[in-house]
């Protein structure tokens, strides 16, 4: 065997390419960790066990370990139910809204965008409306919808649609002309210059919307489910609030932010596969 080949069988051995993928990877995880370990030094020595107000993180991770952390499945019946199905109950009403949302809110910018008139007669009106707290929302949504499940979802469509109508509008507005001189010169129908030029150059535009109104989304429905009741994580965490269970807030907000994070990712993710290259 020559030495070439020798160093390829080592180069492609798996406990070496594991090794030198954790090493590349090391300067992106090492510093978060470290980060993290001092936030909860700090707030241990801030917070130690026996004191009044917040608990410390050994008390929290005690006090929440058996269901809450070891068991999140669980299930006694009526709003007695482990942090994962709390989350899974608000995810469900977080895609039905989300997703009417960017349905709308693609569809509007998009029609918006291509029409000056149309631009010109509403945008004052987005912009006034996008600013309106998601809460101030609920009221309205509870007098004519009359049921707290399809509210909630109401409330998460109005507060992430606006994000995805302006970014789309913008994202329509600033084709290229070139491009449209292209069209013109071409003769494309209105349906492949649609599918061909104005919806690929408007995608990155479409997906910082998406990305900016799941975050909305989420933050929405933690906070009508505060209001609403039934199960869901924001009346999990407003009924440890009314009992005075600061550790069982406390590790839902570990849950929220963990969730938040994944969804903004798989958004990013898609994005990534989905717009091209050089528009990045």
């Amino acid at each position: 065997m020559t030495a070439k080949a020798d160093r390829r069988l080592q180069t492609n051995n798996p406990q070496q390419l594991l090794t030198s993928f954790f090493q590349k990877q090391a300067k992106y995880i090492v510093p978060p960790l470290v980060a993290l370990a001092l936030f909860l030094l700090v707030w241990q020595l801030l917070c130690p066990p026996g004191s009044k107000g917040l608990p410390g993180p050994i008390q929290v991770i005690g006090d929440t370990w058996n269901p809450y952390i070891i068991n999140p499945f669980f299930d006694n019946g009526g709003t007695d139910k482990g942090l994962a199905l709390q989350i899974l109950a608000s995810l469900g009403r977080v895609a039905i809204g989300f997703s009417l949302s960017a349905i709308v809110g693609i569809t509007v910018g998009i029609i918006v965008g291509a029409n000056d008139f149309a631009y010109r007669a509403v945008d004052p009106i987005f912009q006034v409306l996008r600013t309106i707290p998601p809460l101030a929302w609920l009221p309205i949504s509870l007098a004519a919808l009359q049921q707290s499940n399809p509210s909630a979802i109401f409330v998460i469509f109005i507060t992430s649609v606006w994000p995805i109508i302006i970014n789309t509008t913008v994202g329509v507005q600033q084709l290229p002309q070139d491009y449209r001189n292209v069209a013109r010169v071409l003769r494309l129908s209105k349906q492949k210059y649609f599918l061909k030029i104005l919806l690929p150059a408007a995608v990155p535009y479409i997906f910082t919307g998406l990305r900016i109104g799941i975050g909305l989304s989420w933050l929405a429905i933690v906070a009508a489910e505060m209001l609403v009741g039934g199960v869901g994580i924001g009346f999990f965490i407003w009924d440890a609030y009314n009992n005075s269970l600061m550790s069982q807030i406390i590790i839902a907000l570990v849950y929220v932010g963990i969730v938040g994070l994944l969804l903004d990712r798989i958004v990013a993710f898609i994005a990534s596969m989905v717009v091209p290259e050089e528009q990045k």
